[in-house]
């Protein structure tokens, strides 16, 4: 049974609030104004005129602008949801404002810059009795839920993999990170590898590195081996300095079982000879407009998303396991990431009902 409050408590369509007015803060903005199920009630930015630059700029008017959502509020202007596109150290200001004010949250993946705050996000939402969902836009994909669909239809999985080889020149914080790869990106395949197996893992052994001719101050190139509850191995290597020959934005995936193989590019349909491919569905919105279409349906219906924070951990506690795998050089196990951050949370929370969730909770679902 859904734990949070649905749509017989909220407009129609839902009236949403964008908060942070950047460059993904545009793309949002024009989904959630093109949506019919949706309408963009405000934009928020603690810069001045940021918003308001945003909207001129796709010609969307007579949207109001604030610089925080308490200006919102104060000023009379009703709103049913909060999209999160801020940078990630300011989720959990953001996102615990929004649930605070009773209002149900999506925000731009990670949800939080580590496993701990993403618990203690998890308990707010819990507790406040609103929903809390992360965009993992990448598991929006037409293909994926086709090679997702074909892949079950082999039976139990014994190896997936994902290959992904690309060589941007982002400029910025990502040249600069300690780990661009894994951090920045690796938490689309790992959190597509649970959607694609319906499984969590268990554990991983990860290295990284760092090529002589990479223009990334921090590792740019990893493998990873996690496995999975069910036994299944999910095998992902990855770089982001390999120019030539280069993948989708999704990779390049292979699943393999008893009964046969299914491919898939990352762009077009998969393809398999041991078993029939279904058609992809050209209804079946795709990346963050997928996102938004599972939320507004969450809100509708009380189904619990795919993103919805407590389970979406896992996808973040994979990342945050395999950089520490690559660091001790040993294998990890996720119920020791997990079981640690939801403690650290546990201390950091001076709220009994938070506190109380947070013991009870799971390390892992």
């Amino acid at each position: 049974m859904s734990s949070f409050a649905t749509l017989a408590r909220f407009s129609d369509p839902v009236r949403i609030v964008l908060v942070g007015a950047g460059a993904m803060g545009a793309n949002w903005a024009k989904v959630i104004h093109e949506t019919a199920e949706t309408r963009l009630a405000g934009v928020v930015d603690i810069t001045a005129g940021a918003a308001d630059k945003l909207l001129t700029a796709l010609k969307i008017e007579d949207v109001p602008t604030r610089t925080s959502l308490a200006d919102f509020e104060s000023f009379g202007l009703d709103y049913d949801a909060v999209i999160n596109v801020t940078v990630p150290e300011a989720h959990k200001a953001v996102i615990t404002e929004g649930l605070q004010r009773g209002k149900a949250v999506l925000s731009e993946k990670p949800l939080a810059p580590t496993v701990t705050e993403a618990w203690s996000l998890a308990a707010v939402a819990a507790v406040s009795g609103t929903l809390l969902m992360t965009s993992q836009s990448r598991r929006y994909f037409r293909g994926l839920t086709a090679f997702k669909r074909s892949v079950k239809a082999l039976g139990p999985v014994g190896i997936l993999t994902n290959d992904f080889f690309k060589a941007p020149h982002f400029g910025g914080f990502r040249e600069a990170m300690a780990d661009p790869l894994l951090v920045d990106m690796g938490i689309h395949p790992f959190d597509a590898a649970r959607f694609i197996l319906d499984d969590e893992p268990v554990s991983v052994y990860c290295e990284s590195f760092n090529p002589s001719w990479s223009w990334y101050d921090g590792d740019a190139a990893a493998t990873a081996l996690f496995t999975f509850s069910t036994g299944s191995r999910f095998r992902y290597t990855g770089s982001w300095c390999s120019p030539g020959s280069e993948t989708s934005w999704n990779g390049s995936w292979r699943a393999s079982s008893e009964a046969g193989t299914v491919l898939w590019d990352g762009e077009g349909p998969p393809t398999s000879t041991d078993t029939t491919v279904p058609e992809l569905d050209p209804l079946e919105r795709e990346e963050i407009s997928g996102a938004l279409d599972e939320f507004v349906r969450a809100l509708r219906t009380g189904a619990e998303p795919s993103g919805i924070a407590d389970r979406n951990l896992m996808s973040l506690a994979m990342v945050e396991a395999a950089v520490t795998s690559n660091r001790r050089g040993e294998l990890v196990h996720l119920i020791d990431i997990l079981t640690a951050a939801r403690d650290e949370a546990i201390l950091a929370t001076t709220n009994k009902a938070e506190r109380s969730w947070l013991a009870g909770a799971l390390p892992a679902r």
